[in-house]
C-alpha cells in the first residue's frame, strides 16, 4: 500500500474521515458534502501523529530542500507545522486569518525574516482560500513562500486553479482519489455511491443545494 492510501486508511480507522452519501454533512461554508475530514483527531493518536510529522518533514526535504522556515496556517495547521519544524530543526511561525485586534496587531506570529524561504503547513485543503490567504500575508511581509504541504486535499478543480494562479506548489500526504480507492477496496462504498462522490467533487458548491 502506498503512503496516500495508508494514510487514508488510518484516517478512516480513527474516524477522522467520514462518508455519508444518504445524509450529507453541512460545511461551515454552507456546502453540502458526503465527506467530512477532521484531521485534528490525528493529534490524539501518538503513532499516527508521528507518522504525519515524519511525512510532512519528508515532503519538505524532497520537494522544497531550500526551505529556511515553516509557517503553519492557524489554527489547525499550527500543531502539525510545529512538529515538522522541530524535526527539521527550522524556525516556525504561524499565520492568523486576520491581524490581531489588540496588542501588536500581528497577523504573523513568530519570527520570520523578509527574503526567507518558507514552506506553509496546512491540515486540510478544500477550496484553498484560507490557505492562500496565509500565503498572501507572508508574501506581503516580504517572505518567499516556496511551497505548501498538507495532510489531505479534496482535489477540487477550483482549488487547483487557485494554487496555479498563486504560483504555489501543493504537496499532500493523501487525497480524495486515494480515499476513494481505499473505500472501494474495503467495500466501504458501493460502485453506485462512487459515482455520486465523483459528481460531488466536480461541483461541490452546487451539489444537492
Amino acid at each position: 500500500m502506498n503512503t496516500a492510501k495508508e494514510f487514508a486508511t488510518r484516517l478512516l480507522q480513527i474516524k477522522a474521515l467520514k462518508l455519508n452519501v444518504s445524509e450529507p454533512f453541512t460545511w461551515a461554508s454552507g456546502w453540502r458534502s458526503p465527506v467530512y475530514c477532521d484531521n485534528r483527531k490525528v493529534l490524539s493518536h501518538p503513532y499516527l501523529r508521528d507518522f504525519v510529522k515524519s511525512e510532512l518533514a519528508n515532503m519538505v526535504l524532497e520537494f522544497f530542500p531550500d526551505a529556511e522556515g515553516i509557517a503553519g496556517v492557524a489554527t489547525a495547521g499550527i500543531a502539525h507545522g510545529v512538529m515538522a519544524a522541530d524535526l527539521l530543526k527550522l524556525p516556525f511561525a504561524y499565520v492568523r486569518s486576520k491581524p490581531k485586534s489588540h496588542g501588536m496587531g500581528n497577523q504573523i506570529e513568530g519570527e520570520l525574516q523578509p527574503g526567507q524561504k518558507v514552506v506553509v503547513v496546512e491540515d486540510l485543503v478544500s477550496t484553498g482560500m484560507s490557505s492562500l490567504q496565509a500565503v498572501e500575508a507572508l508574501r506581503a511581509a516580504g517572505i518567499q513562500v516556496i511551497g505548501m504541504v498538507a495532510l489531505f486535499t479534496y482535489g477540487f478543480p477550483q482549488a487547483a486553479d487557485a494554487f496555479a494562479k498563486a504560483d504555489v506548489t501543493l504537496k499532500t500526504i493523501s487525497d480524495y482519489s486515494a480515499l476513494m480507492e481505499v473505500c472501494l477496496a474495503q467495500s466501504i462504498i458501493a460502485d453506485a455511491e462512487r459515482e455520486t462522490l465523483i459528481e460531488w467533487r466536480t461541483n461541490p458548491s452546487t451539489w444537492r443545494q
